[in-house]
C-alpha cells in the first residue's frame, strides 16, 4: 500500500537534477544517482518531463526525492518538431527551477546538449554545474542521420562545446566518454569523473525458468532494450533469418522486450522476413515479466552495430544480461568488450552471418553458456557494481562543492513510499 511518512531531514546541501528525454524514476541511472545523493544527506530535486503511462503527476515526493514534472510532446516532423520540443522543455525547466530556488549543484543530464542554458542561469546564482553526459550527441546525430557536414551537425557540435565550457564537473559513463571530455571538451582530468551505469540488483534477480515462454521450442533468445534507429534490432532480425534459412536452425523462439521509435518498423521487418511465428514483440513490460523472460533465456542478443556512437557507448542491456547470468552475442564494439569481457562472444562488426553462427554455437554448448553467465554476474557484482559508481559520484560532488558554503537546507520531507519499497 502507499503510505506517507515524515523523515528527519537536516538542513544541508541541495541538488537539482535536470532531465529532458525520460521521466524519473523511470530513468534508472538518474534514479540511482538521486537515491545515492539522498543517502549521503543531500536534499535532491529533479525536473523532468511527465511519462506517458507512469510518472504522470506534476509533483511528487518519492522516497525523499522531490520530483517536479512538466508536460512534453516528443518531436515529430523533423527539425521544427525538435525546436518545439526543446523550446518547451527549456521554458518549463527554467520555470520550475525558479520554484525550487537556490541550490548548491545543478546537475544536467543529456541529451540534448541544451540544459547548459538553465544551468548557466543557476550558476549566476551561486550553483555549481555538473554535466552528466549520457550520450555523445554529435556521434548520436551521425549514427542516426550520417550527415557530418551539414548545418545541424555543426550546431550539435557547438552545443556540446558550450556545455563542456559551462560545466564545472563532468560525469562520464565510461573511459571512452572521459577521453572525449578531455580531448574534445578541453576539461582538466581532475574535473572529469567516470560514473558507470550499473543494474539495480534488486531489479535483476533470477527466478526459476518458465519453459512455456519458449513456445514449444528448446531454446529462448532474448533482446531487451530501446528500439531506435541505432539500436540494431534490424541486424538481430536479419541474423535470425540467417540462423533459420542458412544454418537450418528452427529450434528457438525469440522475444524482443522494449519499445522505441523503430518498434513498428521492426515488427514489420519481422513479418517481411517471415519470422512472425518465431519472433515475439512484447513492448515494455513490468519488471516481473522482464525477469521471467531473462531467467528463461538461453542466449541474449546485443546487436548494436558499430557506428560512431555505439563503439564508445556502454549498453545498459549488456550489463542487465550479465546481472541475470545470461551469455551474450554482440558485435565487436570497444566498450562492449570493456563491459562484458568473456561473458559475451563477438561477431565482426555488423556481420549478420557471423552473429547467427555465434548464436548457434552457444545454443549447442550449455556448459559454455553457464560459464559465461557466471563470469558476467561476477563482473556486475565486482568491478562494474553500482557501489563503485556511487563512490565516484560522491567524489564528483565533493569536488564541485569544495570550500563552498552550503545554501540553506529545507525542512522535513513527506515521503511517498513506492509499492514494494
Amino acid at each position: 500500500m502507499l503510505g506517507d511518512a515524515v523523515s528527519d531531514e537536516r538542513p544541508g546541501r541541495r541538488a537539482l537534477i535536470l532531465v529532458e528525454n525520460l521521466s524519473v524514476p523511470f530513468d534508472r541511472r538518474v534514479w540511482q544517482e538521486c537515491t545515492t545523493l539522498r543517502d549521503a544527506g543531500w536534499e535532491v530535486h529533479v525536473i523532468c518531463p511527465k511519462g506517458s503511462k507512469r510518472d504522470t503527476e506534476a509533483a511528487a515526493v518519492i522516497d525523499g526525492v522531490r520530483i517536479h514534472r512538466y508536460p512534453l510532446r516528443a518531436a515529430t516532423g523533423g527539425p521544427a518538431g525538435y525546436l518545439r520540443e526543446y523550446g518547451s522543455a527549456l521554458w518549463h525547466t527554467l520555470r520550475l527551477a525558479r520554484k525550487v530556488g537556490p541550490v548548491d549543484v545543478v546537475h544536467a543530464c543529456n541529451p540534448p546538449d541544451l540544459l547548459f542554458l538553465p544551468a548557466l542561469w543557476m550558476k549566476r546564482r551561486g550553483a555549481r554545474f555538473v554535466f552528466d553526459q549520457h550520450d555523445l550527441v554529435p556521434e548520436l546525430y551521425l549514427s542516426r542521420f550520417d550527415r557530418g557536414a551539414d548545418l545541424l551537425y555543426r550546431a550539435v557540435c557547438a552545443l556540446e562545446r558550450f556545455t563542456y565550457r559551462a560545466a564545472d564537473i563532468v560525469l562520464a559513463t565510461n573511459e571512452s566518454y572521459r577521453d572525449v571530455a578531455l580531448r574534445r571538451g578541453g576539461k582538466r582530468p581532475a574535473d572529469v569523473f567516470v560514473v558507470r551505469s550499473a543494474p539495480a540488483v534488486e531489479r535483476f534477480r533470477p527466478v526459476p525458468p518458465e519453459p512455456e515462454l519458449k513456445r514449444g521450442k528448446p531454446h529462448l533468445l532474448c533482446y531487451l532494450g530501446v528500439m531506435g534507429p541505432q539500436d540494431g534490432v534490424d541486424y538481430a532480425l536479419r541474423s535470425l533469418a540467417k540462423l533459420r534459412d542458412e544454418l537450418g536452425r528452427t529450434d528457438w523462439h525469440a522475444v524482443f522486450v522494449g519499445a522505441g521509435d523503430a518498434f513498428d518498423a521492426m515488427v514489420d521487418l519481422s513479418r517481411r522476413l517471415g519470422l512472425s511465428e518465431q519472433v515475439q514483440f512484447t513492448g515494455r513490460v513490468p519488471d516481473a515479466d522482464l525477469v521471467r523472460y531473462l531467467s528463461t533465456a538461453d542466449v541474449c542478443l546485443s546487436p548494436d552495430p558499430r557506428n560512431p556512437l555505439n563503439d564508445v557507448s556502454t549498453m545498459n542491456k549488456v550489463l542487465e544480461y550479465m546481472a541475470m547470468g545470461r551469455p551474450i552475442v554482440s558485435f565487436d564494439l570497444r566498450e562492449a568488450r570493456v563491459s562484458a569481457g568473456d561473458a559475451a562472444v563477438y561477431a565482426a562488426a555488423n556481420d549478420e552471418a557471423e552473429f547467427a553462427e555465434l548464436i548457434a554455437l552457444l545454443l549447442d554448448d550449455p556448459e559454455r553458456r553457464a560459464r559465461m553467465g557466471k563470469l558476467g554476474q561476477e563482473r556486475v557484482s565486482g568491478p562494474l557494481s553500482w557501489s563503485n559508481s556511487q563512490a565516484s559520484l560522491l567524489a564528483a560532488y565533493a569536488a564541485a562543492c569544495d570550500g563552498r558554503t552550503p545554501v540553506s537546507g529545507g525542512g522535513p520531507v513527506r515521503t511517498r513510499k513506492r509499492p514494494g519499497s
